[in-house]
């Protein structure tokens, strides 16, 4: 009986000590909870065009985050309009409908669509909420913009640097064909490139607006015998032959059929699925320079507005495997700062 009397204590003290211990820890877990809760100091809505799941839209969520991760409790939207661009606008109904519900202290948006579809006929000018457009290809003037709560970051490409580079890897190189979906994105680069052509290192042989992959067969022979590069962008939503929108990857096999010579991209994903080389723009700048304006105007630091501004960084990509398959050697000076890649499968 002595014995069972002196072994008693022992687990009832261990049980009371490790009561405390949970009722602590719950304690701390509840406070940091808290704590979180009172560090999100804004509510923002984010209104992507496109689909989650596009390379783009990704990059820009990565610049967004790494500007308002710490101060902001962000919400996404995605308007799908890669893939369904006839359901645009049923999807900006929504993301107004989600908007009177939260109540965000700030919006940002992404690319032309949010704009039009979006940002015009529900906030503009009927909102003080201030709201900060990225991606968006066409002359802010056409919209309206910027006003005394909209602006944003337009999306340039940086064509004639990635003409200047691809001449530097083939020399031989004299002209330049353009293709692109027929979209908003895609016209507003033939904009861009009958403004700057002058410039450009090698003379503009042709711009081609695609709507399906028939078209693309159909122009293979014409690209084959005009052109010595071809610059492709904003491919995404090309119809397949059973009409399905497509994204660029699925798109890409075809334009490399037809056309067995050096291919330009715009974004480290076409790079990364197929063109030779670029040097490309990058959502993260996007996503980067448009939450740090929003910051600025939600903390109530732009009391005079805040201007359009644009992308201005580079970044030099080769597809080392495209270049292996075309037989091309670059100088050891031009891959000097480049960025090489593998094309994935």
């Amino acid at each position: 009986m002595q014995d069972r009397q002196s072994v008693l204590p022992v687990p009832l003290f261990s049980a009371a000590v490790w009561m405390k211990s949970l009722i602590a820890s719950l304690c701390i877990s509840l406070l940091l909870v808290s704590g979180l809760a009172a560090a999100a100091e804004f509510k923002v809505l984010v209104v992507m065009s496109y689909e989650e799941e596009n390379p783009w839209v990704k990059e820009i969520r990565e610049g967004i985050e790494t500007v308002l991760r710490s101060s902001s409790e962000i919400t996404y939207f995605y308007m799908n309009t890669k893939a369904h661009r006839e359901g645009g606008p049923g999807k900006a109904e929504e993301a107004f409908a989600l908007f009177q519900s939260l109540q965000p202290q700030g919006v940002i948006t992404a690319d032309d669509d949010a704009v039009t579809m979006f940002v015009l006929p529900y906030l503009k000018d009927k909102t003080t909420t201030p709201v900060m457009f990225n991606g968006v290809n066409t002359a802010a003037e056409e919209y309206g913009l910027p006003n005394a709560h909209v602006s944003g970051v337009l999306e340039r490409a940086h064509v004639r640097e990635s003409l200047a580079f691809i001449k530097q890897i083939v020399p031989s190189i004299r002209n330049a064909c353009f293709m692109t979906a027929d979209v908003p994105p895609g016209r507003a680069l033939r904009t861009q490139v009958e403004a700057e052509q002058a410039s450009y290192p090698v003379a503009v042989a042709g711009f081609h607006h695609v709507s399906d992959n028939r078209r693309i067969e159909a122009l293979g022979p014409s690209l084959d015998a005009h052109c010595d590069v071809l610059f492709v962008d904003s491919l995404e939503g090309i119809l397949d032959q059973d009409g399905k929108a497509q994204t660029y990857k699925e798109v890409f096999p075809l334009v490399q059929r037809v056309f067995n010579k050096p291919i330009l991209g715009g974004n480290r994903y076409q790079v990364e699925q197929g063109a030779w080389a670029a040097v490309i723009k990058t959502g993260q700048e996007q996503g980067e320079l448009s939450a740090e304006m929003l910051l600025r105007a939600m903390r109530g630091q732009a009391e005079t507005g805040i201007p359009v501004t644009r992308n201005s960084r580079g970044q030099r990509l080769i597809n080392v495997t495209a270049l292996e398959r075309g037989g091309i050697l670059p100088r050891p000076a031009v891959l000097h700062g480049a960025t090489l890649v593998r094309q994935q499968p």
